[in-house]
């Protein structure tokens, strides 16, 4: 119902989440592990943003959520969904760098309110200055030059986990010959159980590209 009525609506984006969930007031499992799987939810909006397409109605663009924290992630999404699906919503996969970062700047400047008492040995194998621990730290101080004091470690660390995502994707992308997001295509990607192929339609790895093996083979 949803995806008819925003395509009566003509409604530009819709989000669907398949993380678990609820109100304040919903039950603990209710919170933790009740409803459809991420895998098996954006299978079936697909398949109605198929039925809408196959009608020649609207479709809106579709963006996914539901505890997607990496590049190879979003490649996934993006390849499976395509072409209805344009994004990938992360929430808590950002929000942690951001306390890491924020935890991280308590201690170096000594505040009296943190969570540390020193940086944990994670942090600092690296070294004990921003400009050592956080890799994108020299280019922003680039762009924003004395500004940087003013900017919080947590935002970034933000910038530097998206840094990281958007480095990982594009490998990706290269490797499947996709140099833009609006390229990623279904085949970019396989099944690798005969479960996730007769949910999702994405051919089996031992079926995938069978002809062209077959073709090279009998030549």
């Amino acid at each position: 119902m949803a995806l008819k009525w925003s395509s009566e609506a003509r409604v530009d984006l819709v989000t669907i989440d398949g993380a678990g969930g609820g109100t304040g007031m919903s039950p603990w499992r209710m919170m933790e592990e009740w409803g459809v799987p991420t895998f098996y939810l954006q299978c079936m909006a697909y398949y109605c943003a198929q039925k809408l397409a196959s009608r020649g109605e609207w479709v809106p663009d579709l963006a996914m959520a539901g505890g997607f924290s990496t590049e190879d992630h979003v490649f996934k999404v993006l390849a499976m969904g395509a072409p209805y699906f344009k994004a990938v919503c992360m929430g808590r996969a950002l929000m942690i760098p951001a306390f890491v970062g924020s935890n991280i700047e308590a201690v170096i400047k000594n505040r009296k309110e943190r969570n540390w008492e020193k940086l944990p040995p994670t942090v600092s194998k690296f070294g004990a200055s921003p400009e050592q621990i956080f890799v994108t730290y020299s280019t922003l101080k680039e762009k924003y030059g004395d500004r940087m004091e003013k900017i919080p470690l947590g935002a970034v660390a933000v910038y530097t986990f998206v840094d990281k995502l958007k480095t990982g994707l594009t490998q990706f992308m290269a490797g499947a010959r996709s140099f833009r997001l609006d390229t990623l295509k279904r085949t970019d990607v396989v099944a690798l159980t005969e479960d996730a192929a007769k949910v999702s339609g994405i051919k089996y790895i031992m079926d995938a590209y069978r002809e062209d093996a077959d073709r090279i083979l009998e030549s």
